[in-house]
């Protein structure tokens, strides 16, 4: 027992002698670094129904209008894709509802290139929705990090018997990195309507609904112009 005192004693004492720095740093001296960018794709429907006339023009050509006047407002900085659906037809109905291609891949934006595709495309087909939303997420956005921000405009809802709704509340489980913003053009069907406000808010995107050239050009302003986030993270100092 009077060794274990002997013990503590000198352990006490040794440990009065020890004098202790501590470094003390204001706000000030540490700083943010950017994690990420934000990146866009827009996915644009080339369905068959889109070569219906509204307003004089047919929508396609109303919505190609819409989006080249549009890039040049876009942060040349900016991260940006082109993907469309609905281009073409195939030989059997399975192919149909696989006709979703990235035209421009998501890099800084480029406005001819994106001008070039779209000028070369033409309504033919399906609504490949969700097949076109779940590309998107595994290989244009593949290796990607930070926000992703998906532009999705249709005149109509999915008939590829899938449900972006579902696909969309499945995908939130594992991912909170990806933003859908819908624009609805044209649709009246109630039930299209409900699965595309559905794929848009589960994500905590936006839902708009566009039945003139002036909504459908204010939408995508709006859409493209969304709130920028940014994931940080803080460095002491010596990094």
């Amino acid at each position: 027992m009077k060794n274990f005192i002997y013990a503590l004693i000198f352990l006490l004492t040794f440990c009065a002698g020890i004098t202790y720095t501590y470094e003390v740093s204001s706000p000030e001296s540490y700083r943010f670094q950017q994690e990420s960018e934000d990146y866009t794709l827009f996915i644009l429907d080339f369905s068959n129904s889109m070569s219906e006339y509204l307003e004089g023009k047919s929508k396609a050509d109303m919505m190609v209008e819409t989006v080249k006047k549009l890039l040049p407002s876009i942060n040349k900085n900016s991260m940006v894709g082109l993907r469309i659906y609905g281009h073409k037809m195939g030989f059997t109905p399975i192919e149909a509802c696989r006709a979703s291609t990235l035209l421009v891949p998501i890099s800084k934006i480029n406005t001819a290139s994106i001008n070039t595709a779209l000028d070369k495309s033409h309504p033919k087909g399906m609504t490949p929705i969700t097949y076109s939303l779940k590309q998107a997420i595994k290989y244009d956005f593949a290796g990607i990090r930070g926000q992703k921000h998906i532009i999705l405009l249709t005149d109509g809802g999915e008939n590829c018997d899938e449900s972006p709704c579902k696909f969309v509340m499945e995908l939130i489980r594992t991912r909170k990195d990806v933003v859908i913003d819908v624009i609805a053009f044209n649709i009246d069907d109630e039930e299209d309507l409900d699965q595309l406000k559905c794929t848009s808010l589960v994500t905590s995107g936006k839902f708009y609904t566009a039945n003139t050239a002036a909504e459908l050009a204010k939408s995508l302003e709006e859409s493209s112009r969304g709130e920028k986030r940014v994931e940080a993270k803080i460095l002491s100092p010596n990094n």
